[in-house]
């Protein structure tokens, strides 16, 4: 097998799918790339056993198709050293020795065997629907935050998708914050659910280019994502959802509005001086005026900042967690937010007031902390 390449297209390409592979792996096959030499392009792939990514790269010539794995980190490492040059990789089909040749230099490594690798999952009988790579990342950015870690809840650890002819609905929880979000500028033909692992949805928001058609396929254990020359399979989590929607207060009286930033700013100067363990921040709202305060009794910490607001409802005083609260409102785009409540131990909901995109629909919702009093 041999093949040239730009170092830099090459580099370029690996990147996008290192992500997948874990830093220890209990299979040493999943610390390599799977090199697959065809006509005139090289296919990559890499795996983690749950999700398998792949790039299709064009070359500048190519003899002898043929397919090896090489050890990821150390080709990696090495292109990262070059400027765009041509390479030159020459591969031995029986000792599966590597010659890497770059200008004047020459680097060789050992490849291994590609029957170890895993396949990547057929999708049966799938289900397709075609999304604008925008609609995708705004999604995955605005719920991926609210997902949860638990292992022993898994299905809190991915987005769960809601998808039907009118709109798509994506959700993210951890019981302690929520985020709902929903497109009425995108649907499906047919209503499905599936709950996204956390991981490929990572790996694909900071990859996505900025205006394509991404093709997604589904079927009862697997999800596929295909644009471009990028290919990713991911298994969906099983299990059933919590009923999200039975959480969401739908009765509201107390209705806050305020500019963002300065609620951001001031969240983030008072929240200094709360408790380390609970990020406690308490909310006194009284007329046209929300007081923010926080204290550490424990170093003597304390601090209070007045805001002007427009608020309709009771005088009222409510505890979040200040580090929750950042969370969302850096994900609300808007300039000014509502926050709704109805007692200060029922959730609290955010939304943008003016929302950027009006094809677009968030509400995010915070548990709140109980006040010491």
């Amino acid at each position: 097998m041999k093949f040239i390449v730009s170092s830099t297209v090459l580099l370029k390409n690996l990147q996008m799918i290192s992500g997948v592979i874990n830093p220890s792996n209990t299979l040493p096959i999943l610390d390599d790339f799977l090199f697959e030499l065809q006509e005139r392009s090289l296919k990559i792939t890499a795996s983690d056993l749950e999700t398998t990514m792949s790039v299709t790269v064009p070359l500048d010539m190519a003899e002898n198709p043929g397919l090896v794995t090489i050890p990821a980190k150390i080709l990696l490492d090495t292109l990262k050293t070059f400027a765009d040059v041509p390479l030159t990789i020459t591969i031995d089909d029986d000792s599966l020795g590597i010659e890497i040749s770059a200008g004047d230099g020459k680097f060789k490594l050992s490849g291994h065997k590609s029957d170890e690798f895993p396949e990547t999952p057929a999708i049966e009988e799938p289900t397709i629907i075609k999304m604008n790579s925008e609609v995708l990342r705004s999604a995955f950015n605005k719920t991926l935050f609210a997902t949860g870690n638990d292992e022993l809840r898994p299905v809190m650890s991915g987005v769960f998708c809601e998808l039907a002819p009118e709109d798509l609905t994506f959700v993210a929880t951890d019981a302690h914050k929520l985020v709902r979000y929903k497109r009425t500028d995108a649907n499906a033909e047919s209503v499905a659910s599936f709950i996204l692992p956390k991981k490929p949805l990572n790996q694909l928001k900071n990859i996505l280019p900025d205006d394509a058609d991404v093709t997604i396929e589904y079927d009862q254990t697997n999800a596929c994502f295909r644009y471009e020359n990028v290919h990713l399979v991911c298994r969906l989590i099983e299990g059933k959802y919590p009923n999200y929607d039975a959480v969401i207060p739908k009765d509201n009286p107390n209705k806050l509005i305020i500019d963002r930033s300065p609620f951001i700013n001031s969240i983030r100067r008072v929240s200094l001086y709360a408790n380390q363990s609970t990020n406690q921040v308490r909310l006194k709202i009284s007329g046209k005026e929300l007081t923010l305060s926080a204290e550490d009794i424990d170093y003597a910490n304390e601090a209070k900042e007045r805001l002007t607001c427009n608020y309709e409802g009771e005088d009222m005083e409510i505890g979040f967690n200040s580090k929750f609260l950042l969370d969302m409102l850096n994900n609300l785009g808007a300039e000014s937010i509502k926050l709704e409540m109805s007692a200060p131990n029922r959730a609290g909901i955010l939304m943008p007031v003016d929302p950027d995109n009006k094809d677009e629909d968030i509400l995010m919702l915070v548990m709140p902390v109980m006040l010491n009093q």
